[in-house]
């Protein structure tokens, strides 16, 4: 049996927790059996890879691929990475520059099948960066397994971080937010939006993001949480919002129970 992650708690009590005991916890993790076959074999065998078409015809060498960047779900949709492989991310009308999901565009660049002659999987560093990525991604995909609040926040300040380094416009950074699907849940989360708030039109999403960020921490751009605290407030206020609205689900769902028994 894998290592499975000890989350004791829910909400900022777990968060703390899991704070305190991620680095042992991680390199547990990363001893187990299927972690360190998936790692070696693809340290060992992504050197010899140069085309799109040979890294989605080994379905062990895409898993890992795949799973480095949060894009698990797609190990079957082959024909679509190899798409976005292919196109790369140098033509702004390439499919990776199209989606509004920019894990795939972080995922083409990464490997270069498209944007240079020799891909970046002959880096001699190459395979080391994936890896690292994949292993702490996989971690967290075992903390989600036993609540998913504490892995999307394991992904803020990674994710958050990579937009704030970017050299974008404000705007840009925000449409970065909305385009990356844990992000978005920890801000509309955190900023108390409605679960219909993603229906809107964009323009109407962006103006919606950035007033609530002002009432709520007092400036309306992303930029802000290159403060550290600002970054551990969000954290703060998506992980006591979950909890809240968790509870509140819960006791809807009580209370309707109740009302269906008084009626019978």
């Amino acid at each position: 049996m894998s290592f499975q992650p000890v989350i004791p708690f829910g909400g900022m009590a777990g968060w703390m927790f899991l704070e305190r005991t991620r680095d042992s916890q991680q390199a547990a993790f990363d001893q187990a059996p299927e972690i360190q076959r998936d790692t070696d074999y693809f340290a060992e065998n992504i050197g010899s890879v140069t085309t799109a078409e040979e890294l989605v015809s080994d379905y062990r060498l895409l898993k890992v691929a795949l799973g480095a960047y949060g894009l698990d779900d797609d190990i079957d949709n082959r024909f679509f990475i190899r798409k976005v492989l292919e196109e790369g991310t140098i033509d702004p009308d390439s499919l990776a520059n199209k989606m509004s999901d920019k894990r795939y565009l972080e995922f083409s660049k990464a490997f270069g099948f498209g944007d240079f002659p020799v891909p970046n999987t002959q880096l001699s560093d190459f395979a080391d960066k994936v890896l690292d990525s994949y292993r702490n991604r996989q971690f967290e995909i075992a903390v989600g397994e036993q609540d998913n609040d504490l892995r999307l926040a394991m992904t803020l300040e990674r994710d958050l971080g990579a937009i704030l380094e970017k050299n974008t416009t404000d705007d840009g950074r925000w449409y970065s937010v909305m385009g990356n699907p844990p992000l978005r849940e920890i801000f509309e989360t955190a900023l108390g939006l409605p679960a219909s708030f993603g229906t809107l039109d964009l323009d109407l999403q962006l103006s919606g993001f950035r007033e609530r960020a002002k009432a709520v921490f007092g400036d309306s751009e992303i930029s802000q949480f290159s403060d550290p605290n600002k970054m551990k407030e969000l954290n703060r206020m998506f992980l006591v919002r979950s909890q809240i609205d968790a509870g509140t689900a819960a006791l809807s769902g009580s209370s309707i129970a109740l009302t269906l028994l008084q009626n019978m």
